[in-house]
């Protein structure tokens, strides 16, 4: 089918007549769907995933799918080939994708509406990070591959395929409706006669640049020599935001003498077949909320009465993509980037997913390898314990997984790579995930059940305490707890250590509902307001920017670590910007970050505040790109390719008959024209002749 031409007459129309206005014949033609978000394009060191269309965009006739079985007619039955196929979410399965990508020439691309929920549905594997964890042939031939344990049963592994059509997601309803009424109006046979045009027709716009695995395309940015290069593909990365109970010199990297340090880690990021709409509910956010309201939890206790040993609180991004953050900080200890080395961690606690609850019990995970040595597996039965008295007066146990198990995919698995250090990983399932959405855009606040009052405002909602708050408060008390048992704290503090409820439904609101809240308003800097939006933050991790600046969800944890866990000084805004000026503060120790405050009652003007604290980023960039390694099996290689522009439309195609026609007279008139043109040109002097009676001679 012809369904370009009218394109060109369109233009051919305009340029002839440049006083006119094209932008008004396209709107005219076209209708713009605003509220589309493409699935796009990722490489690593071996091969390339995800979908795109091709240069100029692809078009096909729309048809809305409305059961498997309808396949049939754009993959074999229909006239009008390619088709746009149109489905809801709860026919988004691998079995229709792999059949429609297998008949590409048929499909012109996919558009999902997202709906209603299904039962399951999961498009990562079955084996997360199964190839940079610590189960290795070499580590434990067994415990590799998810041999003895799959932990992601529900993973159908589409957002691994690579796609040659263009895949976008529908979040509007106006705009579905607008797309169903066009082809039930114009596409959609009825008893069984034939279609009669014109056809309903969608084009997608979702070009990528780079193409075959990350080496490919940063050698073709290398070997571009002008003066601006084209740069095909960034990158995965962005920032690690890291905290201490007490403080190190952030110019002093390297080992500590008669230093031991606990870290306490949690995972930002995560991801979706479409990246934007990724939330991570119970996949990341579960996990690092709990470890904020713990690292609060803590920050009294540990003024008035000092662990001997020091509390790292560690949140990672990039984990979904082979564990870039945490890798990227092990390689910084390795290396003497750091403030700390290897030999400095004591042992790990890592939060997990621990929303989605199947009982009364949540599950301590460790490693069966490393506590084969004696002097670890007694600090791992030291862990254990501390966690499991913590509990005490609580509402639910800590239970042992199983030594036969290996650990969920979890950062702890990158520190083990380079050494055998005691840790746990605490979740909410024993065996495969309780979570039946991991890294899927249904991973969000409705399967935490995050509800509220519909007679209660945004700023009601905010102060509403959820029973998801109020366990993850429990399960952050325990944690705070256990932390502070095992840094050597004072037993007899133990059972002043609660965290918030308050806090804890404030978090879960501002990361799950909507950025946009009073209380996130007041901990941010002025200059990062725009950072707040009327919904949740991006959790994918993106790519690394050149800038020091993180994204948005780094940049809230930041402020809210710093919020949560610093102190509020009389510092000015100037002396906020410059401590180093002043007697007894200083940079190499603290970070100083000015933020908006809360609106007094009665008042127009924030009262903006200096809070200084122990929270750093560092950077979460694979070690990869630092050493030039674009093929490495040790550490992340995901980069993002580039993309000119992102679009989506709707419009009318005439029949093949009709637009050659119109082409054909299009084209006649043209030259038709450029030939009276030539004839009137080539005989001016004959046709426009001035023609006078010659003048009389006067004598």
């Amino acid at each position: 089918m012809v369904l370009e031409s009218s394109k060109w007459l369109m233009f051919l129309v305009c340029w002839h007549f440049k006083n006119v206005s094209c932008n008004s014949v396209a709107q005219k033609i076209y209708v713009e769907l605003n509220n589309t978000v493409p699935c796009v394009r990722l490489l690593n060191a071996t091969h390339q995933i995800g979908c795109q269309s091709s240069i100029s965009g692809d078009t096909g006739v729309i048809h809305v799918l409305e059961s498997e079985a309808d396949l049939e007619w754009p993959l074999s039955k229909g006239p009008n080939p390619p088709y746009m196929v149109l489905l809801e979410s709860s026919l988004f399965t691998r079995s229709i994708m792999m059949k429609m990508k297998n008949a590409s020439s048929r499909v012109a691309g996919v558009v999902v509406v997202l709906k209603t929920s299904p039962p399951e549905f999961s498009p990562h594997t079955t084996c997360p990070n199964e190839n940079t964890g610590v189960y290795t042939d070499t580590y434990d031939h067994n415990l590799a591959h998810c041999n003895t344990t799959v932990w992601n049963p529900q993973g159908n592994g589409l957002s691994y395929e690579e796609f040659d059509f263009p895949v976008f997601s529908l979040k509007e309803d106006n705009e579905t409706e607008v797309i169903k009424q066009c082809y039930f109006d114009h596409n959609r046979a009825v008893n069984g006669s034939g279609l009669q045009y014109p056809l309903c027709a969608m084009q997608l716009f979702s070009h990528m640049y780079a193409v075959t695995d990350t080496a490919t395309c940063i050698r073709r940015k290398n070997i571009d020599f002008s003066s601006s290069p084209v740069i095909v593909c960034d990158p995965l990365g962005d920032y690690n935001v890291w905290a201490s109970i007490r403080p190190y010199n952030n110019t002093a990297f390297g080992h500590k003498e008669n230093e031991s340090v606990v870290i306490a880690a949690a995972r930002l990021d995560s991801r979706s077949f479409f990246l934007q709409d990724s939330t991570g509910a119970e996949g990341s956010i579960s996990g690092f909320v709990t470890l904020l309201a713990a690292a609060q939890a803590l920050r009294e206790v540990t003024q008035e009465a000092p662990p001997t040993r020091n509390i790292l609180f560690a949140f990672f991004q990039g984990e979904v993509f082979d564990y870039i953050g945490s890798s990227r900080m092990v390689y910084d200890m390795k290396n003497d980037k750091f403030v700390i080395d290897l030999d400095n961690v004591h042992s790990i606690l890592e939060i997990g997913q621990v929303a989605v609850r199947s009982g009364a019990n949540l599950f301590l995970h460790s490693d069966p390898v490393s506590r084969r040595n004696y002097t670890v597996n007694n600090e791992v039965t030291n862990l254990v314990n501390n966690l499991q008295s913590s509990t005490a007066g609580l509402n639910f146990s800590l239970v042992e997984a199983g030594f036969s198990q290996p650990l969920p995919p979890s950062s702890l698995q990158r520190f083990l790579r380079a050494r055998a250090i005691p840790g746990i990983v605490l979740a909410d399932h024993q065996t495969a995930f309780n979570n039946r959405y991991y890294e899927s855009f249904y991973d969000n606040a409705a399967h935490l059940n995050l509800t509220y009052p519909s007679n209660l405002s945004p700023e009601e909602q905010l102060e509403f305490v959820t029973d998801t708050a109020k366990s993850l408060t429990e399960v952050a008390t325990a944690v705070a707890r256990a932390l502070y048992k095992q840094a050597g704290g004072n037993d007899a503090q133990v059972n002043n250590i609660n965290a918030d409820p308050k806090m804890v439904t404030q978090m879960l609101y501002g990361f799950l509902v909507r950025s946009n809240n009073s209380w996130f308003q007041a901990v941010m800097a002025p200059e990062l307001k725009d950072f707040l939006q009327p919904n949740p933050p991006q959790y994918y991790v993106g790519v690394a920017r050149s800038s020091h600046q993180a994204k948005a969800l780094t940049s809230l944890v930041q402020y809210l670590l710093a919020n949560l866990t610093g102190t509020a000084t009389n510092l000015t805004q100037s002396q906020c910007q410059k401590p180093d000026e002043l007697p007894n503060e200083s940079t190499h120790m603290y970070s100083y970050l000015w933020v908006q405050g809360m609106v007094p009652p009665n008042s127009t003007q924030r009262e903006s505040f200096c809070v200084r604290a122990a929270v750093r980023l560092a950077k979460a960039e694979s070690p990869a790109f630092e050493l030039e390694d674009y093929t490495s099996k040790e550490y992340s290689t995901w980069t993002e390719s580039q993309w000119k522009f992102i679009k989506a439309r709707i419009f009318l195609v005439a029949s093949r008959d009709l637009e050659v026609l119109t082409l054909g007279v299009g084209v006649a008139v043209l030259f038709t024209s450029l030939l009276v043109t030539y004839f009137v040109s080539t005989k001016a002097d004959v046709l426009f002749s001035d023609v006078r009676e010659p003048a009389r001679a006067a004598y």
